[in-house]
């Protein structure tokens, strides 16, 4: 098992020299600057094929306001804001994501989406959560970002913490592709790049 083992790890370090070389060189800070651009523009597509299912996703976000005040959601990786048009009008939003060149493309879909309320934009991973106070959210969002975190039980522990009492966490994610398939190779090799 050990030699299995050593040997598996040998080609993922194999297969991370690319990366590595990228971020000595300088050209991985490219990228993240390079990223939030293809994710717009991938959003812009992704979002009118899953329109429907993200508005039967989103549909109840209402039962989890206060009664005292408008429905308060984090939004953890937001991207681009490619969620905001299935958002409740007064939404209160506190938007998080690692990679602060998001900003502009977050910045175009707050323009065009004006019935929602933005508190803030908070460059952080979804792991670490600690400037979201315990117990604050109605409601935690998180689509299509639990696949490209470290550590997705954090995730999971960081937005049940900031989660009031009663309050919901709504995800979307994207599973595995059969193994004998293309997408399914492509999924693992391009996995690495998620940012």
């Amino acid at each position: 098992m050990s030699v299995l083992a050593h040997a598996c790890a040998l080609v993922i370090k194999i297969l991370m020299l690319p990366l590595l070389l990228a971020e000595l060189l300088g050209l991985l800070r490219l990228y993240k600057r390079v990223f939030p651009a293809l994710m717009y523009r991938f959003s812009l597509s992704y979002n009118s094929q899953m329109n429907e299912k993200k508005r039967e996703l989103f549909r109840e976000l209402l039962r989890f306001s206060p009664r005292d005040g408008p429905l308060r959601l984090l939004e953890v990786g937001c991207g681009s804001g490619a969620n905001f048009q299935h958002y409740p009008s007064g939404c209160k939003i506190t938007c998080t994501d690692p990679n602060p060149h998001f900003k502009d493309y977050l910045q175009k879909s707050m323009d065009t989406n004006d019935h929602l309320v933005y508190e803030d934009f908070v460059v952080v991973p979804g792991e670490d959560l600690r400037v979201v106070e315990d117990n604050s959210m109605d409601v935690v969002v998180c689509t299509l970002v639990l696949c490209s975190v470290k550590n997705t039980p954090k995730v999971i522990q960081e937005a049940k913490r900031v989660l009031r009492p009663g309050g919901a966490f709504f995800f979307l994610e994207h599973v595995v592709a059969d193994p004998s398939t293309w997408l399914y190779f492509f999924q693992h090799v391009f996995q690495p790049f998620m940012y």
